[in-house]
This record gives C-alpha cells, structure tokens and sequence, in this order.
C-alpha cells in the first residue's frame, strides 16, 4: 500500500516551458547584477565559492564566475551552485508580482486529493529547496507549500542516481515500496525503481516513454489501482 508519493515538479506538475521560458530567462537577465551587488553577502558568497569550486579555479574573478553561471543556465546545466542562485533571483521576481508558480489544475486537483486521503507528500527537483517552496508559496493557486511534508533537491544527489532515492528514504519514515515516485523523464524513475520505489510516469509532452513504468498523460486518469 503506497503511504507516500515523492514529485517531480518541472514536466510533472507544472509545465516544463514555465522554467524554460519564464524562470531561466528572468534568472538569465538579472544574475549578473545580481552576484555583483550581493556577492558580499553570506548566502551570495557561500555559492560563489563552490561555483569557483566546480570550475576548479579557486581565484576565478567575479566575472569569470558570472560568466560560468550563464553559460550553465544556457546548457540547462543542474549544477547545485547556480540552482541556489537562481532560486534567490526568483524570489525577488515572485515577491514583486512579476509571475506566479505555474500548476496544472488536475495536478492541483490531484495533490488535494492525496492530501485528503493522508497521503504524505514530498517533492524532489533539480530545482533548489528554495526555489521549490517559491513556487508553491506564490502559485496560481495561492500558498500550497502546507500541502507538503519536506522538500529534496540535488543535495541528495542527481536525480537519475539510485543512491539519491535511497538517501532519501532514509529521511522518510516508509519503506522504499511504501512510495510511489512521479516523474516525466525515464532515467529519473528507473534510479527510482532501482531503489526500491513505486514509480508511474507524467507523459504530458510526448516524451520518451519505457514499458518499465506505469504511465498516465494527466492527473484525471489517476486511479486507486495505483496507491495499492
């Protein structure tokens, strides 16, 4: 009996293009005066040490580090320094009203609904902790961050990694069969299942599917068979 869903967020429950076309570009356009304004600042400086760090030049410039943090947003590189970055961009941009966390309805709809039936949720993303609770804080649906238990991101470990499932379920009090995962991408749920997890697929966008997982192209084809 599943106890637990675990959720991807970006091609799960919001829609992928709400990262590509509005967060990554706003993040784009604001980083660089954003590090040079607060790159004294604690939380600043502490990522742009470890983006000296991942670059291994310990006396990169500022610049040097600017650079490197946008060309990673133009890879759509998941790379932990620039996540936590981006993630204190958007909160400005979230506070100031210049957009709201995208959700799709029947994903909102869904998450009520698991609520209800005391099925604990939690979220794991590429996207940082802080940037996760952002995007519930300010969606379209208002604050839905009491919706979830705890919030995971690469800290843990990438996400098409076995080890990173099983790391979290070692924060989790359920047994890996006992949670069932979410995700659009393959490689994602079979690190999934390798851990021990139930895992159904979002395919919303066409995207490359296996026989390996269960999949469902929205939340309204969501039946009781898949929590049993």
């Amino acid at each position: 009996m599943i106890k637990a869903i675990l959720t991807d967020i970006e091609g799960t429950i919001t829609r992928i293009t709400f990262v590509k076309d509005i967060l990554f570009p706003y993040a784009a356009a604001h980083l660089p005066d954003f590090v040079r304004a607060n790159h004294a600042e604690p939380a600043v400086a502490e990522q742009v040490t470890a983006v000296r760090q991942e670059l291994n030049q310990p006396t990169a410039t500022l610049d040097d580090v600017i650079d490197a943090l946008l060309t990673w947003i133009a890879e759509d590189k998941k790379i932990t320094p620039l996540k936590q970055l981006q993630g204190l961009i958007w909160q400005t941009g979230y506070e100031q009203g210049d957009f709201t966390g995208h959700l799709y309805p029947d994903a909102m709809a869904f998450l009520n609904v698991m609520d209800a039936q005391d099925i604990a949720l939690y979220v794991y993303s590429s996207g940082s902790v802080k940037a996760q609770q952002l995007l519930f804080a300010y969606s379209d649906f208002g604050d839905v961050r009491p919706l979830f238990k705890n919030y995971f991101d690469t800290k843990v470990g990438g996400k098409k990694e076995p080890q990173s499932y099983q790391t979290i379920l070692t924060q989790l009090p359920y047994h890996a069969h006992e949670v069932l995962f979410l995700s659009d991408i393959v490689e994602e749920l079979d690190a999934a299942k390798a851990a021990g997890m139930a895992t159904l697929q979002l395919w919303r966008d066409n995207q490359a599917s296996s026989e390996q997982h269960r999949k469902i192209s929205d939340f309204e084809q969501f039946d009781s068979e898949y929590l049993a």
